[in-house]
């Protein structure tokens, strides 16, 4: 019978054991109870920075100087991240309407809009957006205070230009094109690998919605809402 292996600092940092392991290792380098006083990712940041209860003597001032700093950062990030863009606007149109109602949800990815519409240059385009992606990668200020209006790029999930016949899809983080398919174009979310068929003469797939959207502000405007049942 293998001697069973013992659960050290060194063997935690190896994947051995459960991070509430490897805390319990720091707090006893450190001299008191580092649970008591914080939540697990801020001790997993704390960690990170090198307070492994390697032997260096670390004063509790400096300490408690660095886990302030990085509570007040957290802090920050978790306000920030419960601010809506579209908190506060005066919303008319219906498509900004529905952008906001659908915000808070899309953090993790979950609507795929289709826009149809004509560029600045006065070319027709249309595409397809991850919304949850856009929302990362892009100030939506613009859109929702009506400063531009969104349109697709050729960096989206799918974008077509009818004057250049320029096609191009793209995966994102959420969703992975299928483009080959013979009945057209397919998006597979990829947390629960359900399919979303945006052709309009079938359903849109399971777990998922279409609700075309009367806009002012485009020719066509479609939003796909996708629920996930699988856990996160």
């Amino acid at each position: 019978m293998k001697k069973k292996a013992p659960c050290g600092i060194h063997l935690v940092l190896n994947g051995w054991c459960r991070l509430f392991a490897l805390v319990d290792a720091v707090a006893e380098a450190l001299g008191f109870n580092v649970l008591s006083q914080m939540d697990e990712s801020l001790a997993r940041q704390l960690v990170e920075l090198g307070y492994r209860g390697t032997g260096e003597v670390v004063k509790r001032e400096d300490f408690e100087a660095r886990k302030a700093a990085i509570e007040i950062a957290m802090l920050a990030e978790r306000t920030q991240k419960k601010t809506l863009t579209s908190a506060g606007k005066d919303l008319q149109d219906n498509f900004l309407k529905a952008l906001a109602l659908r915000e808070e949800d899309n953090r993790n990815g979950k609507t795929v809009i289709f826009i149809r519409d004509r560029n600045s240059h006065g070319q027709e385009v249309s595409g397809y957006i991850d919304y949850a992606h856009r929302l990362k990668i892009e100030d939506f200020e613009v859109y929702f205070s009506g400063k531009r209006r969104l349109l697709p790029k050729p960096t989206d999930m799918s974008f077509y230009n009818w004057d250049s016949h320029i096609a191009v899809c793209n995966s994102t983080p959420n969703y992975q094109v299928i483009a080959d398919n013979p009945e057209g174009l397919l998006f597979k979310y990829k947390r629960d690998r359900k399919i979303l068929n945006v052709d309009p003469k079938t359903l849109p797939g399971d777990n998922s919605t279409r609700t075309p959207i009367q806009t002012e502000l485009y020719i066509q405007a479609v939003i796909f809402d996708h629920i996930s049942r699988r856990k996160t």
